[in-house]
């Protein structure tokens, strides 16, 4: 591999000691050419067909990535095999030294679609997640010296408004006071700024992080890319365990200034021996949290899309929040993950759209409504709808602007709905129907023996769940039926969601589980349980870009928590 002091300059020329300026990088002979060595390249059968890229787009790629090579450096032949127990490339010769390794497979098959695979999205979303943590603790950070400075400047107030009451003897003690109070704040004040220093340098690093991932997505080669995964995942991994770390150490433990007053100021000058008290009190409770993910296993071992299988579906739940005392009443109906990964909830008796982010912290009221509703779905952009069983209403919300944009009335009641960006679906169980709204001109198809009381679009089929009968059925979009399931695990079905493999997903309200359903509607499986937090699910959904899963439970008729989890 050229290194990058002379890559500008011919590889082929250099060797007979002449020096030309390169033009194009040959990504298998891994060599410098220059116009004329270029066309000689394209000529020769046994390199005419390899792939090129100009000098330009070479220098484009991370430094790390330049140095990638697709040749074994002991053995100086080319990587043709890949071991999965050991996690490395190998040539021919390289096999003799994996003898006990069991899973030897064609290099060609691993690097296949290497830059399409769902690790790349997987990556990709971490690297945005991590630089959105580092801004929200950035954020609470720079919060919490204004809390201080407000807090400092009340504690002052407070001493001065005492001194004003007592003669020059005080001036002594209340200095002192003061000098303690200033040395305190700003002890604490010189730890979170230096707090403040290593996260913005931080995420700097992230920052560049993601623009080396987006040069390398653009120009690297499918072993560059796929060892520069491998070196991004280490690295976001070392920066998530940071992060955490913080949080685990109680650096972001909430530390606040107060003054106590001395009760001996109310007695006689001559007892009076300290003008109060300064201490910085830690309140774990209300301390700031952020969720990050240090736990992405190997990037590289799972490059390529396949079906985990159902024996593998086992989602660990990532944190646990509920709904805070000021929002309550609340009865949680409806619960959805919108794209940037924040958390819109529907609240049935007190008919309101909620808004949380998806660490659980309470952002707004998006909009009330007059009458109660009943489900939710996003639809695109900063759109979502809302469905009116009683009142044959479809609303659409934007929660941006906090308004609603459009009313649809229908022919039929309006219990599930769902859009896949291009149409709204909305079931009438009471009428077995359905209605496809074009969201184009907003005209109604119906379709006859569709119906559910939630209601789900997956890869041009129609998912239904119907709460009355506990079953769930699968149709064409034409409305041509495919499959239904039945199963004693299923009991008043209040959530239907599907993960990126058409696995179906039900929260079973009166059993207290979610229960997975095979792609074909043949097996089934409880995947979590009253025993893992499940208790009266409301409702359930799945962002597959982020890989989160959510369930809303009802504890009691007013209070809920959320429970998050990883797919």
């Amino acid at each position: 591999m050229a290194s990058s002091s002379w890559t500008s300059l011919c590889t082929l020329c250099q060797e007979d000691d002449v020096s030309s300026q390169a033009v194009t990088w040959c990504t298998e002979c891994e060599v410098m050419l220059c116009i004329d060595c270029d066309k000689h390249h394209n000529k020769s059968r046994s390199s005419q067909h390899h792939n090129t890229m100009s000098t330009e787009d070479y220098h484009e790629l991370p430094v790390f990535i330049q140095g990638v090579s697709s040749r074994c450096k002991d053995h100086n032949k080319k990587f043709e095999l890949y071991c999965s127990f050991h996690a490395c490339p190998c040539c021919v010769q390289c096999v003799s030294n994996h003898q006990k390794c069991q899973d030897m497979k064609p290099l060609d098959d691993i690097l296949t679609h290497v830059k399409s695979s769902a690790s790349v999205q997987l990556l990709e979303n971490d690297l945005k997640d991590l630089e959105e943590n580092f801004h929200e603790v950035l954020n609470y950070l720079k919060s919490r010296l204004d809390k201080s400075n407000i807090k400092k400047t009340e504690a002052i107030e407070e001493i001065r408004i005492m001194r004003e009451s007592i003669d020059d003897y005080i001036n002594r003690l209340e200095q002192q006071i003061l000098d303690e109070l200033e040395s305190k704040h700003s002890k604490m004040n010189s730890i979170i700024n230096t707090l403040v220093n290593q996260i913005e340098h931080r995420s700097a690093e992230v920052h560049k992080l993601q623009v080396d991932f987006s040069k390398m997505t653009h120009f690297a080669t499918e072993l560059q890319m796929y060892v520069g995964l491998r070196e991004i995942e280490k690295t976001t991994s070392e920066a998530a365990k940071y992060i955490s770390d913080l949080e685990v150490g109680g650096h972001l433990n909430e530390k606040k200034i107060e003054i106590k007053i001395s009760p001996s100021l109310q007695s006689i000058i001559e007892e009076v021996k300290s003008f109060g008290d300064i201490y910085i009190t830690t309140n774990n409770n209300s301390s700031f949290s952020v969720h990050v993910n240090t736990e992405r296993r190997d990037q590289a071992q799972f490059l390529v899309n396949t079906d985990p299988g159902m024996d593998q579906i086992e989602p660990s739940l990532l944190t646990k929040w509920r709904i805070p005392k000021k929002m309550k009443p609340c009865y949680v109906i409806a619960c959805r993950i919108l794209p940037d990964g924040k958390i819109l909830i529907l609240d049935n008796r007190q008919r309101r759209l909620l808004l949380f982010s998806k660490s659980g912290f309470f952002i707004r009221i998006v909009v009330t409504f007059k009458v109660k509703p009943y489900d939710l779905c996003f639809v695109r952009n900063n759109t979502v709808a809302i469905s009116f069983r009683m009142t044959n209403l479809i609303e659409l919300v934007d929660i941006a602007k906090n308004e609603t944009t459009k009313r649809l009335i229908l022919s039929h009641a309006c219990h599930g709905v769902t859009s896949d960006g291009q149409i709204l679906v909305i079931s009438s169980v009471n009428e077995k129907k359905c209605s496809l709204v074009n969201l184009q001109d907003m005209s109604p198809t119906v379709l006859l023996g569709v119906w559910g009381t939630c209601i789900a679009l997956f890869n041009e089929k129609i998912y239904c769940a119907d709460s009355n009968e506990n079953k769930v059925s699968c149709y064409r979009r034409s409305g041509e039926p495919l499959w239904t399931f039945m199963h004693t695990d299923i009991r008043n079905i209040y959530g239907l969601a599907l993960d990126i493999n058409g696995y179906v997903y039900i929260a079973s309200h009166r059993n207290d589980v979610i229960v997975v359903v095979s792609p074909d509607g043949k097996t089934s499986k409880i995947i979590q349980s009253n025993a893992d937090g499940i208790i009266n699910p409301t409702g359930t959904d799945i962002n597959t870009d982020k890989g989160m899963m959510i369930v809303s439970c009802q504890i009691s008729n007013d209070d809920a928590y959320i429970l998050v989890f990883k797919t």
